[in-house]
């Protein structure tokens, strides 16, 4: 009976220093993320949500500088891959929320030095569609600005569940050149992140 109580005061006190970890390990991640959010230079200054009889929508004003270094590079031939993610989820009292749609938007910033121009590749669902611009602000401002962008199916909506939309939005530093992303850690001018969430009723959707 003893080493019955033993085994179970021991059994305890590693479940307690589990849970006290995991509290640990949590905050980390949050002050390290809250850290990253405040030297990101970026933000969404608009986010909204529109639909059609069968589509749901997402337009969005992402403000952004880019940095002399990166800029720097982009002229020096080193394209540029800028992400913009939607993830939509449905409540759930009783259990995690239900992951329910998916969507991506890839965009390929590159400066043609033969050409002079920019070049502005965009991507949504393995489809390409290139662009090219006479200056670098005209092709930022296009990569900064979303219209209309398809990120889900209505069939796919509960209409009346209320659901979370997160948007999220970053240069892709894992695509850069191994000898760019040696130097990058701990760099802020090349980072460009944000993201925000939205709360909706798809049936209130106009």
């Amino acid at each position: 009976m003893l080493f019955l109580k033993k085994q179970n005061r021991s059994r305890s006190a590693n479940l307690l220093i589990w849970f006290l970890t995991l509290i640990v390990l949590q905050a980390c991640l949050l002050v390290a993320g809250t850290a990253r959010a405040q030297n990101s230079n970026a933000n969404i200054s608009s986010l909204q949500m529109s639909r059609s009889e069968t589509e749901l929508f997402l337009s969005a004003q992402i403000a952004f500088e880019m940095s002399p270094i990166v800029q720097d590079a982009l002229i020096k031939g080193v394209p540029l891959i800028f992400i913009a993610e939607t993830e939509i989820t449905r409540d759930r009292w009783y259990w995690y929320d239900k992951k329910i749609a998916i969507a991506n938007r890839v965009m390929r910033l590159s400066y043609q030095p033969l050409t002079r121009r920019w070049r502005l590749n965009v991507g949504t669902g393995g489809v390409s569609l290139p662009q090219y611009f006479e200056n670098l602000n005209d092709a930022l401002a296009s990569i900064r600005r979303i219209n209309l962008w398809r990120i889900a199916d209505l069939s796919e909506i509960d209409p009346s569940s209320t659901h979370t939309m997160v948007f999220k939005f970053k240069l892709d530093l894992s695509e850069l050149p191994r000898p760019f992303q040696i130097g990058l850690i701990g760099n802020n001018e090349w980072l460009i992140e944000t993201s925000k969430s939205l709360r909706f009723v798809a049936e209130n959707i106009k």
